[in-house]
């Protein structure tokens, strides 16, 4: 079973051509770290400011792993997230595998 997570974000305004450049940096980064299936960055259509993230790992702890790599200590959080309005994210289990 996976563990995915969805990040939503909303830039401030006029951020999203720095914010973009700067996640695509840690795509690529997070996709070549063990445990990680999948990494993607969408932007809206109707709304440019808004991201979403999809991410996908083996495990929680393999997530709990990318969230300590410099990649996203010093580029997510040291760069990305003063630029942003908003941040929202979501955790998810497969189902059957979440506490009740």
């Amino acid at each position: 079973m996976t563990f995915v997570v969805v990040a939503r974000y909303r830039t401030r305004s006029g951020a999203e051509n720095t914010v973009l450049p700067l996640l695509d940096t840690v795509a690529a980064a997070s996709r070549l770290e063990p445990g990680n299936l999948a990494y993607r960055v969408h932007q809206g259509t109707e709304d440019p400011r808004a991201i979403v993230l999809y991410e996908e790992y083996a495990s929680e702890a393999d997530f709990a792993a990318h969230c300590a790599t410099p990649h996203f200590q010093e580029i997510v959080l040291g760069k990305v997230v003063p630029l942003l309005e908003s941040r929202d994210v979501l955790r998810c289990a497969p189902r059957g595998e979440v506490d009740a």
